[in-house]
């Protein structure tokens, strides 16, 4: 933490910071432990953030906490290079715990929202997220995922211009490969990362917020290994999956190795073309 910061955490506060720990995990943003007199935070801060960066996740975190179903730390201030949270001290999953979060996602996407999108855009990772409302959820998922990260690797030269329209061939097939669903409130950046388990419980972490498919959410806890079983298996046994969806798993995480191919580089293209070979 530079010295500015930490004096300007301290004016907000009003008392001196005491001690920062820096807390592992992150790869996008440097995050602390901190300690001013009695009181506990955690801090999350990043110098050259994106405009509005910290702005929308504190707006994630406020929607995900208004549904009242997973719970996520509190914010407590804002500001354009940080974001101060509760601190939830982390500890070993309690017996209970991956089937408890399991049927909280369930109750969180079981609440309908009115279309697909969100009110503002925000970001996954650091790359910007387009949330653009739409009253269908093949377009959406098309046009503001799919398209909008292929769109930006192929520019940045990326995603060659062969497997761009391998791309294309995939979402001309959406249809045929996701069944119809309703929109719900989802987390949209739920790799096993961002679930937080804590002396108080399981929590969400890091939220990239809006009215997607449940099941994108779902199938996200699978993308660098499969999650608790206990947790999949009270999401379903709550919220019961149309027939297919282990099949659909690669299909909506191609929309985060997208991501990760223009977050971090050509590494990721072998595991894009994975899904495209399915797919396209």
């Amino acid at each position: 933490m530079t010295q500015r910061l930490q004096d300007e955490l301290s004016a907000w506060l009003g008392e001196r910071v005491d001690a920062m720990e820096p807390l592992g995990g992150g790869s996008i943003c440097a995050v602390y432990h901190l300690r001013a007199g009695d009181n506990e935070w955690c801090l999350k801060s990043r110098h050259d953030a994106p405009r509005g960066f910290f702005a929308t996740e504190r707006d994630g975190l406020a929607a995900l906490g208004v549904s009242a179903t997973v719970r996520v730390p509190a914010v407590h201030h804002c500001a354009g290079e940080w974001l101060l949270l509760e601190w939830l001290p982390p500890a070993q999953a309690h017996p209970g715990d991956a089937a408890l979060l399991g049927r909280q996602l369930a109750s969180l996407h079981d609440a309908r929202a009115p279309s697909f999108g969100f009110p503002a855009d925000n970001f996954c990772g650091l790359s910007p997220q387009a949330n653009t409302i739409h009253d269908d959820g093949h377009d959406f998922f098309a046009r503001c995922r799919l398209l909008a990260q292929g769109d930006r690797a192929h520019a940045a030269g990326l995603l060659p211009a062969g497997d761009r329209a391998r791309l294309d061939r995939v979402v001309e097939n959406l249809r045929q490969s996701i069944p119809d669903q309703p929109p719900s409130l989802i987390h949209g950046d739920l790799w096993q990362g961002n679930i937080h388990f804590s002396s108080g419980g399981p929590a969400l972490i890091d939220p990239a917020a809006h009215h997607g498919w449940g099941e994108a959410d779902l199938a996200m806890t699978h993308l660098f290994g499969a999650p608790d079983p206990a947790l999949e298996s009270a999401y379903r046994e709550a919220r019961p999956l149309a027939p297919g969806f282990d099949d659909r798993v690669p299909l909506y995480n191609l929309y985060h190795l997208l991501n990760h191919l223009n977050l971090f580089g050509a590494g990721w293209l072998s595991s894009v073309r994975a899904v495209l070979d399915r797919f396209a």
